[in-house]
């Protein structure tokens, strides 16, 4: 006799068997089954603009065509998918492609270290290498800063909610202030200069500084090219490592392939995760100053390090950088952004607080916390999904795909824009019929 599946209610399975970790599922209450570049359908083929993009993993869309023939391809001729850290073609083309497109039109040189497929791997390795090679423990680090959620990253990471998951003592971090922490009246970067040259000031010399240079989870807090250049001057007057963390802000999200290039500073290691695996595959990176790759053979290592997908699938990412006019079409893409940003700000100056945010992570900081999660849900209402940020979730984060057509991205802020008159011109957005993709 022939089976018939049953049909079930919207979210029964996941709800009845998945773990109550899971977070973003409850915030986008629908099944999702089909994407493409911005667009998420779910499966009553209700269409949403993407301006989530898989929290900065999807920064060239969902099934980016040229990405996915690559991948195809490669699978149809048996191409190696897992290798540990063997050598394979896949990861040769990748090196290769990283050196030419990334490496050198910037005049850096890195070698490069693939520690495992996530974020919180290349931040977890680049503060034991940091460890290793200074021969010290202790890490300064930054007020609401994110570096992942494993213990050595979480030690890093600010947020109180994340810290207590742990249900351990996070130690060897030193907490300062990020710049513009107390207002722009104080220089953070001269209190830590402050602190390490007191003998008294209790604080253990450091191996390392781990930063952001935009705080992703944080609330879109971002560092200036001044604060960031002083940062790294303290690191070389007190041999310190300086390490940046651009897993959510690298691979363009700010404009930029790296963020840090407009403050023209040089990081020791540099940490790279999300995006660079091109099509949402697990893929991280490490960057480190040869001079400080003194890893013994196998010190640090992972079973899926490997990943050739990912190898095939950022190969081709790369190569969107060695067309000058994808770098000005984000450029072009993130004035649109703030330009409506700071258009909605001033329309509701009681209940927006500022714009915050850089290139193609922007956001709204709200005077009331809970506004900013209230958007998101009148946005996904009508087809746009975004998420919150901040300590108190007070910001609400827009970061569309690099990739996102101008004319999508115009309608999904037109849907924002409704949102927000729901919320606080009530009158102004009544007879108005939400639009779907």
């Amino acid at each position: 006799m022939k089976q018939t599946a049953m049909k079930q209610p919207k979210l029964d399975v996941f709800n009845q068997m998945e773990s109550e970790v899971r977070s973003y599922c409850r915030s986008f209450q629908t099944v999702f089954n089909k994407a493409s570049n911005a667009l998420l359908w779910d499966k009553h083929h209700k269409a949403y603009i993407d301006f989530f993009a898989g929290a900065g993993a999807l920064n060239y869309g969902h099934n980016n065509p040229r990405i996915r023939e690559k991948l195809v391809q490669y699978l149809l001729e048996d191409g190696v998918t897992h290798s540990l850290d063997m050598a394979t073609e896949a990861k040769e083309r990748f090196l290769l492609q990283f050196n030419n497109l990334i490496l050198k039109p910037r005049s850096m040189s890195y070698k490069v270290m693939f520690p495992g497929p996530t974020g919180t791997n290349a931040v977890e390795s680049a503060l034991k290498i940091a460890r290793k090679v200074t021969g010290r423990t202790n890490i300064i680090c930054f007020t609401n800063a994110f570096h992942g959620m494993s213990l050595g990253s979480l030690s890093a990471t600010g947020n109180s909610f994340k810290r207590k998951g742990a249900g351990v003592t996070l130690g060897n971090t030193t907490f300062m202030p990020y710049d513009q922490y107390f207002g722009s009246s104080i220089d953070t970067a001269a209190m830590l200069e402050k602190m390490l040259d007191d003998p008294g000031s209790g604080i253990d010399k450091p191996a390392a500084v781990l930063l952001e240079t935009l705080q992703g989870e944080g609330g879109l807090n971002s560092a200036s090219q001044a604060w960031l250049q002083s940062i790294e001057k303290i690191c070389r007057k007190h041999d310190m490592l300086l390490i940046v963390d651009d897993v959510q802000m690298g691979c363009g999200r700010t404009g930029s392939f790296f963020s840090f290039e407009d403050a023209k500073i040089e990081p020791d290691l540099i940490c790279l995760s999300k995006s660079i695996g091109g099509y949402g595959l697990p893929m991280a990176l490490t960057l480190i100053k040869p001079k400080y790759d003194q890893w013994e053979p196998g010190e640090h290592n992972g079973t899926f390090r490997g990943n050739n997908l990912g190898f095939v699938a950022a190969s081709e990412a790369l190569t969107y950088w060695s067309d000058p006019d994808f770098t000005s079409q984000i450029s072009k893409k993130s004035k649109i952004l703030h330009d409506f940003l700071a258009r909605m700000a001033k329309t509701y100056p009681k209940e927006i607080q500022e714009v915050r945010g850089k290139g193609f992570i922007q956001g709204l900081a709200f005077v009331e916390p809970s506004h900013a999660g209230k958007l998101s849900a009148e946005a996904f209402e009508r087809g746009v999904i975004m998420e919150t940020s901040g300590p108190r979730d007070e910001v609400a984060k827009i970061m569309p795909p690099l990739t996102i057509e101008e004319k999508l991205l115009h309608e999904g802020l037109e849907r924002i824009e409704e949102a927000l008159q729901a919320m606080f011109s009530p009158a102004a957005a009544k007879g108005k019929v939400s639009v779907h993709a």
